[in-house]
């Protein structure tokens, strides 16, 4: 057997983005399926726990810390204002909205946050705990390598 058949190659094989997006699906589907119970998607707890920890800010604030863009974040508003979870109000003049969590909202990120507790102990127990680590610091360094660029950008 040739020395080079299991060598690790020194350039990446295949589309990173079909890679991770794979990756993506598979893991929102795990969340998504214990989040279920609540009527929750992983996408809604998200928002949910961002708004409740980040407090009233405009809507323009809260797409650049998810690193979501405007219309995507409005499309997920949506049905979480009309669910009560999420309210608009005023912001700091009369052209701003700030978004911010309701009781309701509160009440139904409580209920959902055991059931995403248990998928990511799941999670961690299906891939391995160092492998979600790795895989955590791995996607911080890329999250972070982005963000310099927008930097450089603006």
């Amino acid at each position: 057997m040739n020395a080079d058949t299991h060598a690790t190659p020194t350039t990446p094989v295949g589309c990173t983005n079909f890679k991770l997006r794979q990756l993506t699906r598979r893991v929102t589907q795990h969340y998504d399926q214990h989040l279920a119970g609540v009527g929750l998607k992983i996408t809604q707890y998200s928002l949910l726990t961002h708004v409740d920890r980040l407090g009233p800010l405009a809507p323009g604030d809260l797409a650049r810390r998810m690193d979501m863009g405007a219309s995507t974040l409005t499309r997920n508003l949506q049905p979480m204002i009309a669910a009560g979870w999420l309210a608009m109000g005023e912001g700091a003049d009369a052209r701003s909205r700030t978004v911010h969590i309701t009781d309701a909202g509160r009440e139904m990120r409580r209920q959902a946050q055991r059931r995403w507790k248990a998928a990511q102990v799941a999670l961690n127990d299906k891939l391995g705990a160092a492998t979600v680590l790795a895989l955590h610091e791995l996607l911080d360094q890329g999250l972070a390598a982005f963000h310099e660029e927008d930097n450089h950008d603006h």
